[in-house]
């Protein structure tokens, strides 16, 4: 089938790399324009439009999908189907209608669960066990089409959100690729999805990396894992943002290097730092957390105990304020 695909970012390009290895003839690929990033805030090209010309592939850059000459392109490529992965802007249904079979779209999750633009950070944040990816027919609605198919994938007790949309990223490919292959053979068949079990993940700002000391250390521990890499995890410590990369959940009672015990939080009060040579724990609602690397603002990473000691952490010094 003649296909052009649309998708933006690094999760995108596994399956840009599956289509174009497949069966079906990628004649064009749909990405957002160049963004202007870095401290020079010059224009980049993003990972999808860098595979594509690497692949000698049309590129196709519209502000919108419904601009009159994206239109005018999709038309005269004439695709059967034009399969869709984190593309990052609204396909209006002057576009929908142009392909013979629609837009089909790989979600990072089991719909009807997180509907929306971070499904995959929202999962870990919730304690999700489990998630997946799902193939479905855009229509107008949120993430509300007929779906094709889906993949389950177990979430590690360690998987940051860009850990596991890495690996949602290679497998789901396949699945696309898959459903792809059915819908020419004429075996594909859509489902609606159910009422029940819907749920909502909408995009995450830099506010909503804010840690809350004051929620359960499972919560914090989750929060962090979730918001990492993007938009990342942080924090206020003297004035100053300081980014904080996954932590480590503490028992309820642990002995901080003969510094002290732990009991269920009472000893660390939710924020408060207690520093070591070689640890820095931070109290939660519920007990503390074991701070792995940070990150002060306009520096690299470096080891929690490394930071501890350059900014010589004063007691009973509170992150957060």
């Amino acid at each position: 089938m003649r296909l052009v695909f649309a998708g933006t970012p690094d999760v995108a390009v596994p399956t840009l790399d599956a289509l174009s290895s497949s069966s079906h003839d990628v004649v064009a690929v749909l990405t957002r324009p160049d963004a202007p990033a870095g401290r020079g805030r010059s224009l980049v090209a993003s990972p999808v439009k860098e595979r594509a010309l690497e692949l000698g592939l049309e590129v196709l850059t519209p502000t919108r999908a419904g601009d009159p000459q994206f239109l005018d392109r999709l038309r005269e490529l004439a695709p059967d189907v034009c399969p869709i992965v984190a593309y990052g802007g609204l396909i209006p249904l002057s576009a929908l209608t142009i392909p013979t079979h629609g837009w089909i779209n790989l979600h990072f999750s089991l719909l009807p669960a997180w509907r929306g633009a971070a499904p995959v950070q929202h999962a870990i944040m919730a304690g999700d066990e489990v998630t997946g990816a799902t193939t479905f027919l855009v229509e107008r609605g949120l993430d509300t089409g007929p779906t094709f198919g889906l993949m389950t994938e177990a979430i590690r007790p360690d998987d940051t959100a860009g850990d596991l949309l890495a690996r949602l990223a290679e497998d789901g490919a396949g699945l696309l690729v898959a459903t792809l292959d059915a819908l020419e053979a004429g075996e594909l068949h859509a489902v609606a999805q159910s009422a029940e079990g819907v749920s909502l993940a909408p995009k995450l700002t830099v506010e909503d990396g804010r840690i809350c000391w004051g929620t359960p250390a499972l919560a914090v521990e989750r929060h962090i894992r979730g918001c990492t890499p993007a938009p990342g995890a942080w924090t206020m410590f003297r004035g100053e943002r300081l980014k904080i990369h996954p932590v480590t959940l503490v028992p309820d009672a642990a002995d901080i290097e003969n510094g002290g015990v732990i009991e269920n939080g009472g000893v660390i009060a939710p924020g408060e730092v207690v520093a070591t040579k070689r640890s820095v724990h931070v109290g939660t609602a519920s007990g503390a957390v074991q701070l792995g690397e940070v990150q002060p603002q306009g520096k690299k990473p470096m080891a929690a105990a490394d930071w501890a000691r350059g900014v010589r952490i004063e007691p009973g010094e509170v992150l957060g304020r």
